[in-house]
């Protein structure tokens, strides 16, 4: 990759102000339980959590437009929540981080969906999940995609952001309109998917899944230490859905990008890692923003690499630091 200097990596960093993001996908309130772990029940072989405080962040889909934001870019969120409480407060959590709510559809059909997290002594010990994951109704999808039609009519949209947490927002149909509407208006369209519609996005222009999802998508399993297996496996994937860019996730092995002049494994900073929650919301939403801002598959892949990294300094699910990443890119990145 050619050298770049602080100056242009500023400059990088400031154009992500003029962007306008449109992020589809599957959101969810996620609450966390913190608390102290002396001694175990006497009713079962578990750990007594003694809670010492409770927080709500918004999660899934919401976790990534945080991330848009804080990078300085629009967020235009677009999906369901049930008619409660928790589909309430989303709202109001929402319009506490000025985001956008014009874009989410209320179900009554559905309920919100709330990932509860215990941590004792800063472990996580537990994880209850409420949801419904069933897809949503044609006619919820009929009035979700003339929403999103509205909203890509009336507001010049940069790049959009297809968040899929297998939660039953995203469809076959809506993928469709959505990627036939992208390519007529010259939209690129990035994919952070899940095993359900893996396949079903023929023609995006970035695809992220992480190496469990690439495996599963693709129904093999190969030796991904392996640059050859891996290039052959990603090979397949961009064949199967005629996509420009494959941006692969390997977790404490870095990042593979894929591209019509590179084919390359980027290797993990190292960092004293705290929680990977959230970090796919992170690379995803710099590797979006990085394409609008016509950055070239290497430098989206550098860029995406060490957010991804940084955010697992953190506990919990959280959106990056503009500052701290851009900082840390010149520390990396200038020679």
């Amino acid at each position: 990759m050619a050298k770049q200097s602080a100056k242009e990596i500023k400059r990088i960093f400031d154009s992500f102000s003029k962007l306008r993001v449109l992020i589809i996908g599957d959101v969810m309130l996620d609450n966390y339980v913190w608390g102290k772990v002396s001694r175990i029940s006497p009713e079962a072989p578990v750990p007594i959590v003694s809670v010492v405080r409770k927080e709500q962040r918004l999660g899934g889909a919401a976790n990534v437009a945080l991330n848009v934001k804080a990078l300085g870019a629009t967020p235009v969120l677009c999906s369901v929540i049930g008619v409660d409480s928790a589909g309430k407060h989303f709202l109001e959590m929402m319009e506490e981080q000025k985001l956008s709510v014009k874009g989410i559809l209320k179900s009554r059909d559905r309920i919100t969906t709330i990932k509860t997290r215990v941590l004792g002594n800063t472990s996580h010990l537990l994880r209850i999940d409420e949801e419904i994951d069933s897809d949503i109704t044609a006619h919820e999808t009929s009035l979700f995609l003339q929403s999103i039609s509205y909203l890509i009519d009336t507001q010049k949209i940069d790049v959009i952001i297809f968040e899929d947490y297998d939660k039953g927002l995203i469809t076959e149909p809506l993928i469709r309109d959505v990627l036939r509407r992208a390519k007529k208006l010259g939209v690129p369209v990035v994919v952070d998917p899940k095993k359900k519609h893996f396949m079903n996005y023929q023609g995006a222009t970035l695809f992220k899944p992480n190496l469990k999802e690439l495996k599963e998508g693709l129904k093999i399993d190969f030796d991904h230490s392996s640059e050859k297996e891996l290039t052959k496996a990603v090979d397949l994937l961009k064949s199967k859905l005629k996509i420009d860019l494959a941006l692969i996730t390997l977790s404490e092995h870095g990042i593979y990008i894929h591209g019509r002049h590179v084919k390359k494994r980027l290797p993990a900073h190292y960092r004293n890692i705290s929680d990977v929650s959230g970090a796919g919301d992170t690379v995803v939403s710099i590797a979006a923003l990085c394409l609008a801002a016509g950055l070239k598959p290497e430098m989206i892949a550098e860029i995406s690499n060490i957010a991804g990294g940084l955010v697992c300094e953190s506990v919990g699910v959280v959106p990056i630091d503009k500052n701290q990443l851009m900082e840390e890119t010149i520390s990396l990145l200038v020679k």
